[in-house]
């Protein structure tokens, strides 16, 4: 299958990162080389971060859910103990509801930006954690709050949830209360949150077949869904991938349009334009970037393309807790990929696994559609694959016991967080990249 649906898949991500890998240790990438040299203290690095972080060596999944535990307390797992659910596929649905929703708003929320946990007049909450939270870390803790409080439902009486009404509704004012944007303490990109809110409200409503939830569609509606396509109980982590991107696909803006589909997390790239992608770096035109969102399309059309699908992979990590919860047994789980982002992918950089090849590309301002981003974003997806057995070999763990889904959070995202506080005084990204907030 070579159109453009061949692209929303993890097999599309992996098999993409494999070849934009060999381009670069071939040498045929202008912007990037690639010293496998340095892979080595690089997993070390990693290694000597899960033992610090999880002395038992058992990372849970990197998942949305780990940004609801601060200093031990699962927030989001003692709200469920204290809510009286109907059955076990009433809680799935409110899980999936948070999980979306809370992903989707987490765009970078700015430097300054905290989120005091103090305020009181959640109905049937247990007191508040007195923290300030920042990152992702507090824009999670300001989701679950907003979502306890029912500020995404259509239903007084049934808070914990998220209908599409009540998402196409919503406004930056509305953001900005939830997230106590004020004065000194700003929230970044209240507007656009709202308008993927927005965006997503009418996906949902548009979709009954993947989100009908009685008689209001909700984005936990998509669990329902699941469910129905399930055979003996288990269910494909794959298959909740491709539900993911099919369902969700629309809802992200400015992306590449390929015969008539939303591609998602998905770019061209100029050194596959080839048939072979290393004959011409630079790509037939030479244009580079945002020019080179659209394509006319064509028989190979999608081999130009680099899918990364970074915030839906994350989310689909994030919705199989909740599966594993209401019963079902996730399969199949290593078919997804490690996520193209900046704290997975700093951790290259930082590590001199990738250099670029030009220096000044550090105090740079890039785009996402760049080359240069897209490539160091598909390179990060293989070289995760490739540092896991490192990282498990210096762990004394087999693959099966510390597979790719814990080695992230244990892990690769964990020490490129570390690494980067070392090395930036603001902790962030090794390049300056101008994002709306919708792939980091």
């Amino acid at each position: 299958m070579h159109g453009a649906r061949s692209l929303l898949s993890a097999a599309a991500v992996r098999g993409a990162s494999r070849r934009m890998l060999a381009l670069a240790q071939a040498g045929l990438l202008e912007d990037w080389t690639l010293n496998r040299d340095r892979l080595s203290a690089a997993g070390d690095f990693v290694a000597d971060v899960v033992r610090e972080r999880y002395p038992d060596l058992q990372p849970p999944f990197h998942a949305r859910w780990r940004h609801f535990v601060f200093a031990g307390r699962d927030l989001w797992r003692d709200r469920v103990a204290r809510t009286r659910w109907p059955d076990g596929a009433s809680a799935a649905r409110a899980a999936f509801d948070l999980a979306i929703t809370s992903v989707l708003l987490d765009a970078g929320a700015g430097a300054q930006w905290r989120y005091q946990d103090t305020a009181s007049g959640v109905e049937g909450a247990a007191e508040r954690t007195g923290l300030a939270a920042a990152r992702s870390e507090g824009l999670a803790l300001a989701s679950l709050r907003w979502f306890e409080q029912g500020g995404l439902s259509d239903d007084p009486h049934d808070p914990l949830r998220a209908d599409a009404s009540a998402l196409e509704r919503i406004d930056a004012g509305a953001v900005e209360g939830a997230f106590q944007s004020r004065g000194g303490n700003r929230l970044q990109g209240a507007e656009g949150r709202a308008s993927l809110l927005n965006r997503l409200g009418a996906v949902v409503r548009s979709r009954p077949d993947l989100f009908a939830s009685g008689d209001r569609p909700r984005p936990g509606g998509l669990f329902d869904a699941l469910a129905r396509e399930a055979s003996h109980g288990e269910v494909s982590a794959a298959r909740v991938l491709e539900l993911v991107l099919e369902g969700l696909g629309p809802i992200w803006p400015n992306r590449p349009v390929l015969d008539g589909v939303s591609l998602g997390d998905c770019w061209l790239h100029p050194a596959f334009d080839s048939p072979h992608g290393a004959d011409s770096p630079h790509g037939a035109d030479g244009s580079r970037g945002a020019d080179r969102l659209h394509d006319a399309g064509g028989p190979h059309a999608a081999e130009r393309y680099v899918p990364l699908h970074k915030l839906s992979q994350w989310l689909t990590y994030s919705l199989l807790e909740p599966l594993e919860v209401a019963g079902f047994r996730v399969v199949d789980v290593g078919a997804l990929t490690g996520l193209a982002e900046y704290r997975n992918g700093g951790l290259f950089v930082d590590m001199g696994v990738l250099v670029p090849r030009d220096p000044a590309a550090f105090a740079r301002m890039h785009d996402v559609s760049d080359p240069f981003i897209v490539g160091w974003r598909s390179m990060t997806v293989a070289l995760l694959d490739d540092i896991v057995p490192l990282v498990a070999e210096r762990l004394g763990l087999t693959a099966e016991a510390f597979p790719l889904a814990r080695a992230l959070e244990g892990g690769t995202w964990a020490a490129g967080r570390v690494i980067a506080r070392s090395m930036r005084s603001d902790g962030g990204p090794p390049f300056k990249i101008s994002s709306d907030g919708t792939v980091f």
